[in-house]
């Protein structure tokens, strides 16, 4: 028997052929698209990796950083604390050595003013000694000098300096700086008490001083005495604008007793010394001037902190202006710092004056 022919449904074999062509073509779509996505992904996480990396080197950095750091300062704090014990230790010893130089100089100022009393005891008791051995004679030599005068020695070479005169006016600065020699002792005595003050080496010069300048006034001259500072005082109280008759010495002796007890203190007006000089009728023909600088004061006292040099310059000149002229001015200059133009000025008015002008040494008189 003849085989049966199949026939073939062209319809059935297009479709089989579009559903491959399909399925095919998802396939190949769905491994483009995953070959990318992976590559993609591949790409992002190299890139994530590297950045972890990065940031995890970066963090091992901070962290090695941080713990310098933290040694640093953990030294620093041991180095401060060191510091700080050593700054103590420091101040303790600078305050032990602040107490024991206080201690010292009121030691050494207290030693100085035992010695200064212990020498004018001696000196009293010498002159009381003298006088009981008759050491001084009666008549002659006692009409020569009024006051005697005990000192080490002749004392009397004051070569050019004229000791006469009818009418002899003793001007004494009795100003704060009249205490010592430097402005820093000056301040530190001015604050002691009066005992302290009074027998201090620079001012018991100066009172010797005057006590000298008394003992060479001649009998029948007629005399003054004043101390100054922003005023000026006569020692004899009552006495103001008049003179004194140097006599047997008895005013003479009251006035250096009375010297004996004043208190150097304030500051100096020069103009109040030479207005002394304008008050006194007749006028002085002879006039001593015991100072140790420049004015710090001119005619109104006022309440000023440090003056400068040029400042005392001319409150010196601006007194000038007030003292009479014919009358010589001898002018015995005691030391003292930072016034170094006093010495020039001073020495200046005696000669224009035709006085005399001494800086004595430390032994006179």
């Amino acid at each position: 028997m003849a085989r049966q022919k199949r026939s073939i449904n062209v319809f059935n074999l297009a479709f089989l052929d579009v559903m491959s062509c399909g399925f095919g073509a998802v396939i190949l779509v769905f491994l483009i698209i995953n070959h990318s996505t992976e590559r993609n992904k591949a790409e992002v996480n190299v890139e994530l990796l590297s950045e972890v990396e990065r940031i995890e080197e970066q963090v091992l950095e901070g962290d090695e950083y941080l713990v310098q750091v933290k040694n640093t300062v953990k030294i620093l704090q041991q180095k401060n604390t060191a510091t700080d014990g050593l700054a103590d230790t420091v101040d303790e010893n600078l305050q032990r050595i602040r107490v024991e130089l206080a201690r010292l100089d009121q030691d050494s100022l207290a030693a100085e003013d035992s010695i200064n009393k212990l020498k004018l005891d001696l000196q009293a008791q010498e002159e009381e000694r003298r006088r009981l051995e008759g050491g001084v004679e009666e008549g002659e030599s006692k009409g020569e000098n009024i006051r005697s005068f005990i000192g080490e020695g002749n004392r009397q070479y004051l070569t050019g300096m004229q000791m006469g005169g009818q009418r002899v006016l003793i001007l004494l600065d009795a100003s704060a700086s009249m205490l010592d020699e430097t402005i820093v002792n000056v301040i530190r005595r001015r604050n002691m008490r009066t005992e302290q003050k009074l027998a201090a080496r620079k001012w018991r010069r100066a009172v010797r001083t005057v006590d000298w300048l008394a003992a060479q006034i001649p009998p029948g001259s007629r005399f003054q005495i004043y101390t100054f500072n922003t005023a000026a005082t006569p020692l004899i109280e009552g006495t103001r604008g008049r003179w004194l008759d140097a006599g047997d010495g008895s005013d003479l002796n009251r006035a250096v007793e009375r010297l004996g007890h004043v208190v150097p203190e304030k500051g100096t007006s020069l103009y109040a010394a030479f207005q002394v000089v304008n008050s006194l009728s007749p006028r002085p023909d002879n006039v001593f001037l015991l100072v140790d600088g420049l004015p710090t004061q001119g005619e109104s006292i006022k309440k000023q902190g440090v003056v400068t040099g040029r400042q005392r310059e001319r409150l010196f000149r601006r007194a000038l202006r007030i003292l009479p002229a014919n009358i010589p001015v001898n002018v015995i200059l005691f030391p003292m710092e930072g016034d170094p133009a006093a010495a020039s000025e001073y020495w200046q008015l005696a000669q224009a004056t035709s006085g005399s002008f001494l800086s004595p040494s430390r032994d006179w008189p």
